[in-house]
């Protein structure tokens, strides 16, 4: 590992602390912050996270995101918070001639029809699907951004489209964020522990997605900063893919929940489906996802217990 100091922004978020332990792991020294310390939306406060941390590679896993309903309802905060956090951070890292940046695109930034698997030469073959369509083309306008700095500055970043991630400290106890995997876990958890006759879920359960444990994607992140160095896209997952009912059957049966999955139709499905050609990540720099998908549920599922338990005092 050539990076003897790297920064990595939102790292102490949900995928920033399974990078930053990542990293460290090979004695890296690393340095980690959140934005309950900096806002990187703030240009020169980005500038001195930047040159305070004097970095050789700048991990950059800042961003606001959340599950559908989150898309849907703060659209517009979320396309200028994650634009003015990544064009910051490109910046500074300009200013201060850093050797290696690594940028996080999302699967939410290609088409709404893209056909499967998704190939990274179709990301700008149509419009997101629009429930996540902003946050989808700040991310993907971050491609073009680094792509530019690369031809006038001769910035070396990287960029790596991440699928649907789940694990342990996702957003499990705050609905106005929720991604899907915690928020079913949250349900049935809480369905079986009032003993409700029935949960409702939103949708159809038809749609299908694609989904990542942390653990992989910081391998992933890892393997990339170390190996890849190109300006061309990199898909990140595990090339599988599941329909949210079957991924409700799946949560309903390792917490033990019996009762009745409803469906609400009147609340939208998002994408109708979801999965990634993977052989790129494989191919350039020998990333293939190890944790499959019924034992990463298991181990989210027991960790989510274990915190809840923990919060409430037990």
């Amino acid at each position: 590992m050539d990076f003897k100091r790297v920064l990595i922004t939102g790292g102490t978020g949900f995928l920033g602390k399974a990078v930053t332990e990542r990293f460290r792991s090979v004695g890296v020294d690393v340095a980690s912050i959140g934005s309950r310390f900096y806002d990187l939306r703030d240009k020169d406060e980005t500038c001195a996270v930047v040159r305070g941390a004097r970095p050789n590679c700048v991990v950059n896993l800042a961003a606001d995101c959340g599950g559908i309903g989150y898309n849907r309802n703060y659209p517009g905060q979320l396309f200028y918070n994650n634009m003015m956090m990544n064009l910051n951070v490109v910046d500074a890292c300009r200013v201060f001639n850093i050797p290696k940046l690594v940028l996080l695109g999302s699967v939410c930034g290609y088409p709404k029809f893209t056909p499967v698997p998704f190939q990274e030469k179709l990301l700008w073959h149509g419009y997101p699907e629009e429930t996540n369509s902003a946050y989808g083309l700040a991310k993907r306008e971050t491609l073009t951004l680094a792509q530019s700095y690369r031809k006038q500055y001769g910035l070396n970043s990287i960029y790596l489209l991440m699928v649907n991630l789940y694990g342990p400290h996702d957003h499990f106890f705050s609905d106005k964020k929720s991604h899907v995997i915690p928020a079913l876990i949250d349900k049935f958890v809480d369905a079986k522990e009032e003993g409700a006759r029935s949960v409702t879920l939103w949708g159809s359960g038809k749609p299908t997605r694609e989904f990542l444990y942390v653990e992989d994607a910081a391998e992933a992140i890892f393997l990339a900063t170390e190996r890849y160095n190109e300006p061309e896209p990199v898909n990140i997952g595990t090339g599988n893919e599941v329909s949210i009912a079957e991924l409700a059957e799946a949560i309903r049966s390792i917490v033990g929940y019996y009762g009745e999955v409803l469906w609400d139709a009147t609340y939208p499905d998002g994408q109708p489906r979801r999965c990634l050609d993977v052989s790129k990540a494989k191919d350039l720099f020998g990333f293939k996802s190890k944790i499959t998908y019924s034992e990463g549920l298991r181990r989210t599922v027991e960790w989510y217990l274990k915190e809840k338990e923990r919060r409430n005092g037990n």
